[in-house]
């Protein structure tokens, strides 16, 4: 993927990382696909269109499990286009980028497109480096034997079995998306985030009213879990292999180094693809 959002600008000619950017540019790997997403965003929301008239049509019946699998898997292909659109890869404008992010992640799925940039750039800045990525800060999963060694009760036990929880858990991310991004935007009470609230009230409030409006509460409790469980487990199965389980430096090294010693390379085929 592109990083023009994180990438440190090459200082000298020499460097090894200016050696391997030539290469890449040269073979035409950063250009920008405009095209391409101008179809993925159209068939995306067509996707999307399509969720919503089934379960339209469905109506109170416990099939609409069904469609909560399937929005969950459209909603993840929306936070793929804002991931993107966060590398800057879509548009050459910034600020054309910004508006998809905001319309994929902030009024389509109900997160923070602005806090998620700027958490995702610290990350790629410093990929699995304990005190500056956030994605391995300490929380329900722990990364390093010193944070596990300090921990007690229910805490040091979940550590003790995170391996094993690890997919459970990743069914609460959808809600910890929600909450982490009304936290930090509540945090930050800036103009931006007036604007970004308000997308997330926006799309709260649509998700809710045509959830209930269709479903008894039992059903639609129900139906909420589902759709935003698998949506997290869609995300965090994406997300996750690429570091996990890769070397943690303690000592910073140079960015070339950081990015691929952290990385994993995963070759599944065509049935995984």
């Amino acid at each position: 993927m592109a990083e023009q959002t994180v990438a440190p600008r090459v200082r000298s000619r020499g460097s090894e990382y200016a050696e391997l950017m030539r290469h890449v540019r040269g073979a035409g790997l950063l250009e920008r696909r405009t095209a391409y997403y101008c179809v993925k965003i159209g068939v995306t929301a067509a996707m999307l269109v399509a969720g919503i008239a089934a379960f339209a049509t469905v109506g109170d019946s416990w099939w609409q499990l069904g469609t909560a699998a399937y929005l969950a898997t459209v909603f993840a292909q929306l936070g793929f286009i804002a991931h993107d659109a966060g590398h800057q890869q879509i548009f050459r404008r910034r600020a054309a980028n910004a508006v998809v992010g905001l319309v994929h992640a902030n009024l389509l799925i109900g997160f923070s497109y602005g806090w998620w940039v700027t958490k995702h750039n610290l990350h790629h800045a410093h990929p699995n480096e304990a005190g500056r990525d956030p994605d391995v800060a300490a929380g329900a999963i722990v990364f390093t034997p010193e944070e596990a060694r300090v921990l007690r009760g229910p805490a040091r036990l979940l550590a003790r079995w995170q391996a094993w929880l690890f997919l459970p858990l990743l069914l609460l991310e959808g809600a910890n998306l929600h909450a982490l991004s009304v936290g930090a935007l509540l945090r930050r009470r800036g103009r931006n985030s007036l604007m970004e609230l308000g997308l997330l009230a926006l799309h709260g409030a649509e998700f809710l009213t045509a959830v209930l409006l269709v479903l008894p509460p039992v059903k639609a409790l129900v139906f909420m879990a589902v759709q935003q469980g698998l949506f997290g487990l869609s995300l965090g199965c994406a997300f996750a292999p690429n570091h996990k389980g890769m070397p943690m430096p303690e000592h910073s090294t140079d960015y070339l180094r950081r990015q691929v010693l952290t990385s994993r390379n995963v070759r599944g085929g065509r049935i995984t693809d």
